[in-house]
Order: structure tokens, then C-alpha cells, then sequence
């Protein structure tokens, strides 16, 4: 029964880090990328990837006179995802505290039921004797 709980506590562990995890690199990515637009280098700080077979085969269009970053705007959206970054990572860091405590309440508890196992075992062997 032990065993059970422990091996469904440990995967629902497993699923949430994961998720968690995921998601902490989603926003990380995201985070570096609007940093680089919106605080990097100018023109070169632009969305499109570059690589070479599709930097030599598309071009970024000239950009218009009058546009300009909406900064303001930039510097909100990464406050949100910097938040957000913190209290997933927060999330990540207290699901791995409390799978750790769990599994060492566990193994505690699997030692402890040895311990009482075997003493039993013992009782029984030396009663056993005193019968006959």
C-alpha cells in the first residue's frame, strides 16, 4: 500500500517538473528574445532567424522612417515574464524540496517496517522454540 502511494506521488512529481520545466525554458526563451529586440542592437535585433541558407535568401525589409520599438510596452511584457519566470522557477524549486522530503519519509518508513518485520520474525522464531 505504501509502495503504491509512493510510486503515484512520484510520478505526479515527475509530470509536474516536467511541465514546469518546460515551461520555465518557454519563457526563458521568450525573455531573451524580446530582451534582445527590445534592449539589444537596433536593427540587428530583429525577429527573423538567422541562419545562413535563410539569411542569403530573404531580407529584411529597410525599416520605416518613423518606426520606432514601443518600449514602454517591451519593458511591461518582460516585467510579466520575469515574474512569471520567478514563481515557476519558485514551483520547480518546492516540488523538488517536497519529492525529496517524501521520498526520504519514505525510505525512513520502509526501514523502520524492516526493523518491526524482522523483530516479529524473531518473537515468533524464539516462542516457536520455547514450545517444544
Amino acid at each position: 500500500e505504501m509502495d503504491k502511494i509512493r510510486q503515484e506521488t512520484h510520478a505526479t512529481y515527475e509530470t509536474t517538473k516536467a511541465d514546469l520545466e518546460l515551461g520555465l525554458s518557454g519563457v526563458r526563451k521568450a525573455l531573451a528574445i524580446l530582451r534582445d529586440y527590445y534592449c539589444g542592437g537596433g536593427a540587428a535585433a530583429s525577429m527573423l532567424q538567422d541562419g545562413a541558407s535563410i539569411g542569403s535568401l530573404m531580407k529584411q525589409p529597410p525599416v520605416p522612417e518613423k518606426h520606432s520599438k514601443a518600449e514602454g510596452v517591451g519593458n511591461s511584457i518582460i516585467g510579466i515574464l520575469e515574474v512569471v519566470e520567478s514563481d515557476l522557477a519558485t514551483g520547480l524549486a518546492k516540488e523538488e524540496t517536497e519529492e525529496a522530503d517524501a521520498q526520504s519519509e519514505y525510505e525512513k518508513m520502509t526501514q523502520e517496517n524492516a526493523i518491526v518485520k524482522t523483530t516479529k520474525d524473531q518473537d515468533v522464531k524464539y516462542k516457536t522454540q520455547e514450545i517444544k
